[in-house]
């Protein structure tokens, strides 16, 4: 939900920057590395010890390469289905290493084995719930769903919350409670999503499957016929 919206507002915000990157020659591709290695530093380094504030400062400044390099190719003409595929596969290290940063937190000196299993449960589920949807895609289904949580909220919600609960080390009371809560969110609105894909899912491959054996029962309908079938622009 929030990735429909906001992707728009930042692109356009972003353009500037993303013009200047490609007037000093640096491509893409490069930009989708850096952005990654600075989310993975970030969420390794600082929130394993608790160091919520400044590990997400650090992870935002990074997460917007994101939508620079996409910007970027636009701008110079080069989009290309490597750049998609790099771009998605190194959004599932970051967000991996997000909520592993959590994970080591809460099995170390966050001293809480609950917790640690939920940020796992994060983890996991995350990289599910993008996996539904690109296994949907792959088979030549539309995927047609916006789910609750998405990669766009699932970062939002974590992210805000613990950039907030960082705020106790410069001493604001009951705040940490925030970081266990978006976690509990997360993972909740994980299954939802999850379940919102399956569904979907199922729904388009039994209507492809039920419009394959309409066209399989009557041949003479070609394509162009409405009907299901090669060369349509609906895969069967």
């Amino acid at each position: 939900m929030l990735n429909k919206y906001a992707r728009a507002f930042f692109t356009r915000v972003l353009t500037p920057f993303a013009a200047f990157l490609l007037r000093r020659g640096v491509s893409p591709d490069a930009v989708t590395l850096i952005g990654t290695a600075g989310v993975v530093a970030g969420a390794l380094v600082f929130f394993p010890r608790g160091e919520f504030f400044w590990g997400t400062i650090v992870i935002t400044v990074f997460v917007f390469s994101d939508l620079v390099d996409g910007n970027m190719a636009r701008q110079a003409g080069v989009t290309s289905r490597w750049g998609a595929f790099l771009d998605s596969t190194l959004d599932r290290v970051a967000d991996g290493a997000i909520f592993a940063g959590f994970a080591l937190w809460y099995a170390g000196d966050g001293d809480s084995i609950t917790l640690c299993a939920v940020a796992i449960f994060c983890l996991a589920s995350g990289q599910v719930v993008s996996y539904t949807k690109a296994r949907g895609e792959s088979i030549g289904l539309p995927v047609a769903v916006n789910g609750l949580i998405e990669r766009a909220e699932r970062l939002v919600i974590s992210l805000v919350a613990a950039g907030l609960a960082g705020l106790h080390a410069f001493g604001v009371p009951g705040i940490g409670v925030l970081l266990p809560i978006a976690l509990w969110i997360v993972a909740a609105g994980s299954v939802v999503t999850l379940g919102q894909r399956v569904v979907t899912v199922r729904r388009e491959s039994a209507e492809a499957d039920a419009a394959a054996a309409d066209a399989e029962a009557d041949p003479g309908r070609g394509p162009g016929s409405g009907s299901t079938a090669r060369g349509s622009g609906t895969t069967p």
